[in-house]
């Protein structure tokens, strides 16, 4: 077997193990999806509610075990961000006391309006 073998079978492996993981995703978990329409194009934001009326909401309230955060333009969607509901409540913990906006109806909810680039720095 040649090293470029080796490194295709693990990488092979490495793949087949995160299909697995995304098909038990789908097939065995309860799964929440939100849509962002426009706004985050425009502003390069996310909403991420934890908060309405002073009760737990969104983010904080959902019995789910994976997020997913559709950011649309239009009526197309184009791309989906997919979270692990406790590594959200992460992220949204970290980022509420810097981030969070009064939003919505009569302002009464809480959300954390996220630069989208922070959820990709390392140590969320």
């Amino acid at each position: 077997m040649t090293a470029a073998n080796k490194k295709f079978d693990l990488d092979l492996k490495y793949g087949q193990f995160r299909e697995k993981q995304i098909h038990d995703i789908f097939s065995n978990k309860k799964i929440e999806v939100k849509t962002e329409r426009d706004w985050w194009y425009k502003t390069g934001n996310i909403a991420l509610e934890y908060e309405c009326n002073g009760k737990p909401s969104g983010v904080n309230a959902t019995e789910s075990d994976y997020w997913i955060q559709i950011l649309a333009k239009g009526n197309k969607n184009h791309c989906m961000l997919m979270f692990e509901v406790s590594e959200l409540r992460k992220i949204v913990k970290k980022y509420k006391e810097q981030y969070t906006r009064m939003v919505g109806d009569g302002r009464r909810s809480k959300c954390v309006i996220l630069p989208i680039r922070k959820l990709f720095e390392c140590g969320n």
